[in-house]
């Protein structure tokens, strides 16, 4: 082993056959991006895959043993996939990413009119910069529970005929006050209207609301009321694209998480028999606290393996479940924060991660003073640390900027507190929380490397 430690380039350090292999695998994830733009559709794609590679429904099993491939499906917002092991008691292998991501959420009561123009109003969901969310395309996803309580599913603007949405911003001829205001004030969380209609229907008050209502009354059976019970959700309507000349990257909504959820639904789905009982966790609420009974802070995960325990083994009590989880090991799925060549004053060099460098390893997030991070320790370092080694995984090392600069948090912390070993490991990315973020493909390709060989760690 050299004396010196210097991260690699992939695209240098890679073997001739995984460098083949980048491509394609990532065509795939671009695929699994532009079907799984929100919680519950990223929910509906794993499913779909997970049947397809032998998984069935816990439902369907009476007892659980070696080699069995389950999924469990969490109010279609959040899912878990097993693959068991010779014993669980002697610990999981957990792997666990989110798949929420910032967007726009549309309020309770959104529909209204003004200078006869139609528009919605919206609630911001998790981080953003609200500048960036203005004057692109927009599409609409999400569910409507009418008030007969039946569900319309809801995607506009993705198909090459749909019709988009967008967020309106001043001309530069007229923004002198909003040029003069921080990048923070200048758009307001309620300036982030979405423009959807401007043709008047034939009645006496709000004529483009009553026909935007008329539209959707005729597609979908529902009315004004149904917004109360609807979870609709605007996200850019771009799709999943390769960045650069050589195609090395890719750009997409949504990265945050959903690339981590992706390589580790891949890696999960290829595992058979393994020593110790293989688990992907796939969250929902991580951008907003991991609360709710569909992230990481519910009992979901808990109960889930205390069903898995009790159908593998006679004897099931609580002391068994924590026995379980202190023997096992999770690495905290998300993503880092690449060193951006723009922007190179907010990271410290030494210890911040380059594109197509590898697999992350960060041992703490947190803030100011490692605040909200697990810290994880020397030991469990050195293990995922010899695992990819041994396994020719790229990876490198990295933290969220400089100290004090910012930082931010993952549902590390929330599983570290089950006393399960626990580290945060992920794919590195530049323009993080916006509405197209971009990945190196060696980086996607090295992390799902990455978790698979963790799966199989005995």
């Amino acid at each position: 082993m050299d004396i010196k430690y210097t991260t690699k380039n992939g695209w240098e350090a890679a073997s001739a056959e995984d460098k083949q292999k980048v491509y394609p695998f990532c065509e795939e994830y671009k695929k699994f991006m532009d079907s799984a733009k929100t919680e519950r559709e990223a929910v509906v794609k794993t499913i779909e895959l997970a049947k397809a590679n032998g998984f069935k429904s816990i439902d369907e099993f009476a007892t659980l043993g070696h080699g069995d491939k389950i999924y469990i499906n969490n109010r279609d917002k959040s899912v878990m996939l097993v693959v068991l092991g010779e014993d669980s008691t002697k610990g999981l292998n957990i792997v666990a990413a989110h798949i929420d991501s910032p967007r726009l959420d549309l309020k309770q009561n959104p529909l209204y009119e003004d200078t006869d123009l139609a528009l919605f109003k919206t609630h911001y969901y998790g981080g953003i910069k609200k500048y960036q969310w203005t004057t692109i395309p927009l599409a609409l996803h999400g569910v409507v529970v009418k008030g007969d309580g039946s569900k319309v599913n809801v995607v506009i603007g993705e198909d090459e005929g749909d019709p988009v949405f967008c967020i309106t911003d001043l001309l530069p001829h007229l923004a002198e006050d909003q040029m003069k205001k921080t990048m923070r004030e200048g758009i307001a969380g309620e300036g982030l209207n979405i423009l959807i209609g401007s043709k008047p229907a034939t009645v006496e008050k709000d004529k483009v609301k009553t026909a935007i209502l008329d539209l959707l009354n005729q597609k979908y059976g529902i009315v004004e009321e149904d917004f109360i019970s609807a979870e609709l959700e605007a996200v850019p309507a771009a799709k999943a694209r390769d960045i650069g000349f050589d195609r090395s990257m890719v750009g997409a909504y949504g990265q945050d998480d959903r690339v981590c959820a992706y390589t580790a639904l891949a890696g999960i789905l290829e595992v058979q028999k393994p020593v110790k009982t293989a688990v992907c966790v796939l969250a929902d609420k991580e951008e907003v606290g991991s609360m709710g009974n569909t992230g990481m802070k519910s009992r979901f995960f808990e109960d889930t393996i205390a069903k898995i325990l009790s159908m593998e083994k006679d004897g099931y009590s609580d002391l068994l479940l924590r026995k379980t989880f202190a023997n096992s090991t999770c690495l905290s799925a998300d993503v880092a924060a690449a060193i951006d060549p723009n922007y190179k004053d907010v990271s410290e060099a030494l210890n911040s991660p380059k594109v197509n460098h590898g697999i992350v390893i960060t041992k703490y997030t947190g803030s100011r003073g490692k605040a909200g991070s697990s810290d994880a320790s020397a030991e469990l370092v050195g293990l995922i640390r010899k695992l990819f080694n041994d396994n020719n995984v790229i990876w490198q090392t990295g933290e969220l900027g400089k100290v004090d600069q910012g930082g931010g948090g993952t549902v590390a912390q929330y599983i570290a507190n089950l006393n399960i070993e626990t580290i945060d490991c992920g794919t590195a990315l530049l323009s993080m929380h916006s509405p197209f973020e971009v990945a190196g493909k060696m980086d996607i390709y090295m992390t799902y490397k990455g978790y698979k060989a963790f799966y199989l760690m005995d």
